[in-house]
């Protein structure tokens, strides 16, 4: 490997994630639009329990220490609590653990799962508008979907800016993929169940 591949290399690997996971990006978003979360309060409900679901199923990433090692702030960066806040403002019961949750990933495929996880907060800059047409805000109802400290935009470059720098082998390459195109799937199995009727 020459130099230049290995300066190239690092770069690209955060724009090979959001090409990878392009087609199931666009389907769930597709799939938000569907349900239309924010058409009233009790739609929204929903996708707050979707959201609980997903960063539940996550906390325990957000706290390993060989990730922290590596992302330093990331336990502050999680938003279990913060969606599980908002379920209480909306006056809807915490909802069950979903078989099938991501279970002690290997480092590189936890960061995928971080990677989607992480890039959906830029995502919430538009979402959080749509919620305070709903009567909520980042204080009440649409926690998770607030600007974290030290803003949004800042928060995602130095996450990405970290993932790019780090030396991965070709099977953590791939592992690092899976985890993303799976965080992707998982969520929309979890959307799903938040909106299947004898849940609502």
């Amino acid at each position: 490997m020459t130099t230049q591949d290995t300066a190239q290399r690092p770069a690209q690997r955060s724009q090979r994630l959001n090409q990878i996971t392009h087609e199931p990006h666009t389907r769930l978003d597709a799939l938000v639009k569907a349900h239309a979360p924010f058409e009233t309060q009790a739609n929204f409900a929903r996708f707050v329990v979707a959201q609980y679901l997903f960063q539940s199923e996550l906390v325990s990433l957000y706290n390993n220490a060989e990730l922290t090692a590596i992302v330093p702030d990331l336990p502050a960066r999680c938003r279990a609590e913060a969606a599980k806040a908002d379920l209480t403002d909306l006056e809807t019961e915490v909802p069950a653990p979903v078989a099938g949750a991501v279970k002690n990933p290997a480092k590189a495929e936890a960061l995928g799962w971080l990677f989607v996880s992480e890039g959906s907060k830029l995502g919430a800059a538009f979402l959080i508008k749509r919620a305070v047409g709903l009567g909520l805000s980042e204080t009440f109802g649409a926690r998770h979907l607030g600007e974290p400290a030290g803003g949004r935009a800042e928060g995602w470059k130095s996450f990405v800016k970290t993932l790019d720098g780090l030396e991965l082998s070709a099977q953590e390459e791939a592992e690092l993929d899976k985890g993303a195109i799976d965080a992707f799937n998982r969520f929309t199995v979890l959307l799903e169940q938040a909106y299947t009727p004898e849940l609502a």
